[in-house]
């Protein structure tokens, strides 16, 4: 029997906590288990960028970049950070200077494998950040994305396409990025057959269990040929984040796919991430946990954002309008040219969505992000949006529509000028670090070096 090993990607550093716990996981939970998790033999383990970054700042009193050092010096494994393109970690986006800036510090502080989407799969919103990554001296992976969703437009055929885009821009490998769980497992087979056939670079997979196919696909896209596979393990795993660790490596034990892991490792880690979960859930007074919904192909929410999602309303006191919201996702998401749902894209439609349920009347309260995004500012959509319901239903003036949907890079804050806008707002020794973090979120930011951070002693009490 040839053998043919299916390699795991661990994301309980980061989109399991994510998925199931609203990323409020802290590097001292992390700490304890980094020797043994360093020891399993995965491939990578993702432990930044995604949610973490702004989680940090926000709710957590810790300086990302001070998070990643601490990672770094504790793992010999590769550190895998998931980046959204010219959005970098924000929700909006940023000039290439920025971009640039971005990823050669996160390289500098140890990211060792760069995950890169756009929200709306178009590659133009990905060839800054690639290629910075591929210039970096020290030589990280670079991964392009293709974020998988379901819509009247979106094929298999389209995926190979952008995957092959994607090799020829000098992506090491590629990821089907399935945010949402909507990849079943048949089509999953069909698409992985399809990728191997046309790329000359490893293939990857990444889902989630919100609709339940999530083990299946995964064993399906392994008969099928792929080389990787993202899972989490047990206590933040399933539900709406990745497949079991475990369980898929019990699953592939003594087949040709055999992941090489022993399981008996993991047991012990699992055991300390249990208790992590049960305080964390505690202590901010998150749900934890998420039934399985098949009617998720519909609404289409990713994981992570579903977590966050439930807990906002249930702070709200609206949990009874959850199913509401649900409904009206796939409205919204029609309207707007069949966007996939992912960060920013998701949370764009998520806020008007929600704002349509709110108020009882659809567009009665648009957010300027929903009104770029249907203008063409974060680019492409996979179906052009209706001119009437931009001007007339929106009320985006004609000249406001971008007609070729390109990136407005040029009127994006260059690093030069949040640097100095920092300064003038009393911090004279900014690092290149503290400003770009500043530049993606800039009032959390501020709020954070005020109160936790004492590298920056300058400031000036208003």
């Amino acid at each position: 029997m040839a053998k043919k090993p299916v390699q795991i990607m661990e994301t309980v550093l980061r989109d399991g906590h994510q998925s199931l716990c609203a990323t409020r996981m802290r590097i001292e939970d992390m700490l304890p288990q980094l020797e043994a998790l360093d020891a399993v033999g995965y491939k990578a383990l993702e432990a930044w960028g995604g949610a973490t970054f702004d989680t940090c700042l926000r709710f957590l009193g810790e300086d990302p970049w001070e998070r990643l050092d601490t990672l770094k010096a504790n793992l010999n494994t590769p550190i895998q950070m998931l980046l959204r393109g010219q959005n970098l970690l924000g929700y909006n986006h940023y000039s290439n200077d920025v971009v640039e800036k971005f990823v050669q510090k996160a390289s500098q502080h140890g990211v060792g494998v760069f995950r890169i989407f756009d929200a709306l799969n178009d590659v133009r919103n990905l060839k800054v950040a690639i290629n910075a990554a591929l210039n970096c001296p020290e030589k990280p992976e670079v991964q392009g994305c293709l974020v998988y969703t379901i819509s009247p437009v979106h094929t298999n055929e389209k995926f190979v396409e952008l995957a092959k885009e994607l090799q020829d821009m000098g992506c090491h490998s590629v990821c089907i990025k399935d945010m949402s769980g909507l990849l079943k497992p048949y089509v999953a087979e069909d698409l992985v057959k399809k990728l191997k056939a046309a790329l000359d670079i490893p293939v990857e997979l990444h889902t989630h269990c919100t609709s339940g196919f999530g083990h299946a696909t995964y064993l399906k896209a392994i008969e099928a040929g792929v080389d990787i596979i993202d899972t989490a393990l047990a206590p933040f795993s399933s539900d709406t984040s990745q497949p079991c660790t475990e369980t898929m490596v019990r699953a592939l034990e003594g087949t040709e796919y055999d992941t090489g892991i022993d399981v008996q490792k993991l047991t012990p880690i699992s055991k300390h991430f249990l208790s992590v979960k049960k305080r964390i859930i505690n202590e901010f007074n998150l749900k934890g946990y998420f039934d399985i919904n098949p009617n998720v192909l519909d609404f289409q929410i990713p994981g992570g954002m579903l977590s966050n999602l439930a807990n906002q309303l249930k702070e709200a006191g609206m949990e009874d309008k959850y199913q509401d919201l649900l409904d009206e996702m796939p409205r919204v998401r029609k309207d707007l040219g069949y966007p996939p749902l992912v960060t920013p894209s998701s949370q764009i439609v998520g806020t008007m969505a929600t704002f349509n349920v709110m108020s009882g009347e659809r567009y009665k309260m648009v957010p300027k992000e929903f009104k770029d995004l249907a203008r063409g500012k974060f680019g492409r959509t996979p179906v052009a949006i209706d001119r009437d319901f931009l001007t007339k239903t929106l009320g985006i003036a004609p000249e406001d529509i971008i007609e070729d949907c390109s990136i407005e890079d040029a009127k994006a804050k260059t690093f030069a000028e949040f640097e100095a806008e920092l300064k003038e707002k009393g911090y004279l020794n900014p690092s290149e670090e503290d400003v770009l973090s500043y530049a993606l979120f800039p009032q959390v930011a501020e709020e954070f070096f005020q109160n936790h951070y004492q590298k920056i002693t300058a400031y000036k009490k208003a």
